[in-house]
């Protein structure tokens, strides 16, 4: 009798916790059971290393994007534009490098300026001006497409200098030696990740319970820990096993951290969340709203060029048709992933793990040869389907 009244009230609050983060845990275990299921159709082809760094390398650019269109969406925002941005910056750092044999730093040094200024100039109008950044971010889209067409004139322009191209194409040195085809420096850097994972979010745990801030379960975050280290542990002994980690993989890695930092543990993180919550309320508290606005179009300018220079070194030459369609795959990670079309709501984690489930979907639609054509009605069935989700939560 004396244990059922104990642990009731245990297993009430494990319910409650679960059903106040379904959505959270929801789109985890869903990339889970995508990848699962991907795993078990493709014959085992998905989680390859050849693949699984071909994964890694062919979403990179749609994680970079995410993380800024994660602000910009969670302040009540959209940008369109992105795809155009990243396809423009690239076709610009074709011209530097390519024609003007301008040295590869430098360039990129001048890509992220222009992605910046873009992003001021669309930001200034929606913050200030108070245009919709739906109609500023349509007409950004149709601009600076127009604008690569006019900077390449039409035509691939390439190839792109070595020391350029290992931007994407390139993996970390190896400072240990190597054990077979395994390379050791990549694992030991994916075992230094496991645990910084979690002991940050130990700390974070005991941090907001001595706030008086309710965790979650310590089951749950034990097991979570635990299948976490093991999911990174694993994921790099695959990529190590090809050829390392991809360079690009290591900033994104840290621009997650950062954008992670920000949004959970600064001043600027939490009155970006209470911008998009309520812009009244928020303005009325001293927060400095367009000001915010403003300076999340910006990142969202410089990381689309990231992107693009991410894309174009990849492919290794600029095309007039780069970065077409990647606008709905950045904005639907984010809904995917957890953010709200009311704005306020989002967590970089989730943005993440929604470009990771884009990203599968189409690597293993492609692998088992479906057509574009369904990949789109898919993924757009998929979208709408995370939308009505954060309808119905919004609404209970």
């Amino acid at each position: 009798m004396t244990d059922k009244t104990v642990s009731l009230p245990e297993e009430r609050r494990h319910g409650s916790f679960i059903k106040n983060n379904l959505r959270n845990y929801g789109m985890l275990m869903s990339l889970v059971a995508i990848m699962l299921f991907f795993q078990v159709v493709t014959g085992g082809t998905l989680l390859q290393p050849l693949n699984l760094t071909n994964l890694v390398l062919q979403n990179s650019y749609i994680v970079i994007m995410a993380l800024g269109m994660l602000l910009v969406i969670v302040t009540g925002h959209i940008d369109l534009s992105v795809g155009s941005v990243a396809g423009f910056i690239g076709a610009v750092a074709a011209v530097l490098m390519v024609t003007h044999k301008v040295d590869y730093t430098l360039a990129f040094i001048a890509c992220l300026l222009v992605g910046a200024a873009i992003g001021a100039a669309q930001g200034y109008w929606v913050a200030y001006f108070k245009i919709p950044s739906f109609i500023v971010t349509l007409a950004g889209m149709l601009v600076f497409k127009g604008l690569a067409l006019a900077v390449l004139q039409g035509q691939s322009l390439g190839p792109f200098p070595p020391t350029f191209q290992k931007l994407s194409s390139g993996f970390i040195p190896e400072l240990l030696p190597e054990a077979g085809t395994l390379h050791p420096t990549s694992m030991l850097m994916g075992a230094v990740l496991a645990l910084g994972l979690v002991y940050a979010s130990t700390k974070g745990r005991s941090r907001e319970q001595s706030h008086g801030i309710e965790v979650e379960p310590y089951a749950f975050f034990l097991g979570k820990s635990i299948l976490l280290a093991c999911a990174v542990l694993y994921f790099t002994y695959l990529i190590a096993s090809h050829r390392g980690l991809p360079n690009v993989l290591v900033i994104m890695t840290a621009l997650i951290a950062l954008y992670g930092f920000v949004t959970r543990r600064t001043v600027i993180g939490r009155q970006i969340y209470a911008v998009g919550g309520n812009a009244k309320a928020a303005s009325l508290s001293g927060i400095k709203t367009e000001r915010l606005t403003f300076l999340t179009f910006v990142n969202m300018g410089v990381l689309a060029a990231l992107a693009g220079l991410v894309f174009a070194a990849r492919l290794n030459t600029a095309t007039p048709k780069a970065g077409l369609g990647f606008e709905l795959d950045v904005i639907a990670a984010c809904f995917i992933g957890g953010a709200s079309a009311y704005g306020g709501v989002g967590r970089v984690g989730g943005a993440v793990v929604g470009a990771m489930i884009m990203g599968v979907m189409n690597n293993g639609m492609s692998i088992l040869g479906i057509g574009i054509d369904y990949q789109q009605v898919i993924k757009g069935l998929v979208l709408l389907g995370a939308v009505c989700i954060d309808v119905y939560n919004q609404r209970r």
